[in-house]
This record gives structure tokens, sequence and C-alpha cells, in this order.
């Protein structure tokens, strides 16, 4: 078993103290359980295709017709922005 000493910025050390409260679980057992789970989460994303991740960016009805390939960024932050707001 190995010893770790690592410095966390204000958001984390609360993210920590309410998982702590919260879950009556110890600081090494709330940490462990993090690491576990995001490792589970990091395997599914190092694994994923291209095409999957593409597939994420539902665009919706016309799809990749909302406007001309010139206006192409400013579009897909408009219907990311649009989709958001409906959710």
């Amino acid at each position: 078993m190995g010893t770790r000493t690592v410095r966390l910025d204000e958001e984390a050390e609360h993210a920590l103290e309410e998982i702590i409260s919260r879950t009556g679980l110890t600081i090494s057992a709330a940490l462990k359980k993090g690491l576990l789970e995001y490792r589970e989460k990091a395997k599914a994303l190092v694994n994923r295709k291209p095409t999957e991740f593409f597939n994420l960016f539902d665009l919706g009805k016309g799809s990749y017709t909302e406007a001309a390939a010139r206006d192409a960024k400013k579009t897909i932050k408009d219907v990311l922005k649009r989709k958001a707001k409906n959710r």
C-alpha cells in the first residue's frame, strides 16, 4: 500500500468535506471510491470510437444543414446552447 500526499484546491477540499460529512466515509475511503469510479469512466472514454464521440452531438432536425460551412463555429455554439436550454 502506498502513501501519497496531495494538494487540494479550495473547491476540491470543500467537495471532499461534503462527501465525508454526507456519507460518513473516511478521507481515504472517499478518495478510493472516487478513484475507482473515475478509473471505470476513463476506460470507457479511452475505448470510445470517434464515431461514438461525434454521435453525442445531436444537432436536431436538419443536422448539419443549419447554416453555411463558413458559419459552422457560430452555428454549432448556438445550436448547443439551445439544446442545453431545452433540457
